[in-house]
């Protein structure tokens, strides 16, 4: 501790840029102030401070051990707030991006809500890409392949996403037999906001992509416009799971559809976590537990 006092009484030093000012600020004469900064010089070894009558100025040596100084301190201060906070129920505001379709999320966040009353949640429902720290959030949710992005990530759970039709569309136009089938039915597609790309779904011959068919970037209107008969559409199966138990829709080609996706749970990189932020990962993490969501 007797190390710790001395450097923050030489970066205080070193900002106030004055023996005399420190002083006047840790209630000590500059005379003291000035011996306990050349006991330090003398047992590092190195001249902190050039002096003269009218000014004081860090040396090269000195300048280093200020950055370094500094960020010792900085660790200190951070590790009692760590500690401090840790004794009290986690509180304060949590700035969380999800994506606009939030069914799968609704009994997690509600439960998170029930559980720690005291931590605000400031949720922003969006599929387009975010800059996490930039734009200000805590953490995102967000599925499908991810870049090095340099954030800290967590797996919450991974689904299947399914080719779905109502039993009526079946029945008039047939059921696909092949994904050759597929180029010949009415397709319900989806259009990344981000990108203005289409989503790929697993056809034969892909140019088939191309060709008519209805497209918007919301998941509800896919799944309504299924339901009433209105094509095939590619869905995420939790997306559509109460409509299947209904039998208001059914699957197709499940064979051809195994491929899965992951939701995700990313934040930005620290050693030191506000404990809100740790109760809310760890939360879903337990929540979700790495399930797989596919055909009910």
């Amino acid at each position: 501790m007797e190390g710790l006092h001395g450097m923050a009484m030489f970066v205080q030093v070193a900002d106030s840029g004055s023996f005399s000012a420190t002083g006047r600020q840790l209630g000590l004469s500059s005379s003291a102030v000035g011996k306990s900064i050349a006991r330090m010089e003398a047992r590092l070894g190195v001249r902190l401070f050039q002096r003269s009558t009218r000014h004081l100025a860090l040396t090269a040596e000195g300048a280093k051990f200020l950055d370094r100084c500094k960020r010792i301190l900085a660790e200190v201060e951070a590790a009692e707030q760590e500690l401090s906070e840790s004794n009290s129920a986690p509180s304060g505001r949590l700035r969380i991006s999800l994506p606009r379709y939030s069914g799968l999320f609704e009994p997690a966040i509600l439960a998170f809500m029930q559980a720690y009353p005291a931590i605000e949640l400031d949720l922003d429902f969006s599929d387009e890409l975010v800059n996490v720290v930039g734009d200000g959030y805590d953490a995102v949710l967000r599925s499908g392949e991810l870049d090095d992005s340099g954030l800290t990530r967590r797996r919450l759970c991974t689904f299947r996403r399914l080719l779905v039709a109502s039993p009526a569309y079946l029945a008039q136009h047939g059921r696909p037999a092949s994904l050759l089938d597929l180029a010949q039915h009415a397709r319900l597609q989806y259009r990344f906001p981000a990108t203005g790309r289409l989503e790929t779904w697993p056809m034969a011959d892909e140019g088939a992509l191309l060709a008519p068919g209805m497209v918007c970037n919301s998941v509800e209107m896919r799944v309504f416009l299924a339901v009433q008969g209105q094509g095939i559409a590619y869905l995420p199966a939790f997306t559509v799971q109460r409509e299947l138990a209904a039998g208001q829709l059914q699957t197709v080609l499940d064979d051809d559809t195994p491929q899965q996706a992951s939701f995700w749970l990313l934040w930005p990189a620290s050693r030191h976590m506000p404990p809100r932020l740790r109760v809310f990962i760890d939360f879903l993490v337990e929540h979700f537990q790495e399930r797989v969501f596919g055909v009910p």
